[in-house]
């Protein structure tokens, strides 16, 4: 009688997307270690071997979300676009990454964590290198000609967190338009923003 081998990183990821699915679909408070168990299909003892914590269950989630957004914009960076077209197709880039099912996963962990001091202590850390990464792929998706300018620093991290709010409000605005109203303004004052330097 044949055994089947189980492969220990595929058990992983599935627990990592369900976790995700979950996130999704029911919100921090709806995603229990049950659900999760049963939506990836493994045991609790699978479960419980790879994620011996809720924290630590959520934690890889929230990775996994950043991951994700890092390979999009990567992706889409490689494209070579110069000149005025570049700060729009940037915008869209930035925009896409930071909306959308997958990154509303990440901002349910984000705001459970401001109640959750286990929650906060396992994902801190991890924020920062979030943070660090997508300073550089901002660099990357802008290019070099604005990158460089000195007021490029502080209007990309504005920029970031419009689009964060952007997300969050979203989830209730009634008026898709506004977003890209919204974002238009955005993009009218953000090359002043960065040829201006900062005290």
């Amino acid at each position: 009688m044949s055994t089947r081998r189980i492969d220990p990183g595929a058990v992983r990821r599935r627990v990592i997307e369900a976790t995700v699915e979950c996130l999704v679909e029911h919100g921090y408070a709806g995603t229990t270690t049950q659900r999760v168990q049963l939506e990836a299909g493994v045991s609790r003892g699978a479960l419980l071997h790879h994620f011996p914590s809720k924290p630590a269950m959520f934690l890889a989630a929230v990775q996994h979300v950043g991951e994700q957004q890092e390979l999009a914009i990567r992706a889409a960076a490689e494209r070579s676009i110069s000149g005025p077209d570049r700060l729009d197709f940037a915008f869209e880039v930035l925009h896409e990454a930071m909306s959308g099912p997958l990154y509303l996963a990440g901002y349910e962990l984000w705001m459970a964590a401001r109640t959750d001091s286990d929650l906060r202590s396992v994902l801190t850390p991890y924020e920062r290198t979030v943070g660090q990464n997508l300073r550089e792929l901002g660099v990357m998706v802008f290019g070099p000609e604005v990158a460089t300018l000195p007021g490029f620093a502080t209007a990309f991290e504005s920029l970031v967190q419009m689009f964060r709010g952007l997300a969050l409000t979203g989830v209730l605005r009634e008026n898709p338009d506004r977003d890209k109203e919204l974002i238009s303004a955005w993009r009218s004052v953000f090359p002043i923003m960065c040829g201006v330097a900062q005290p």
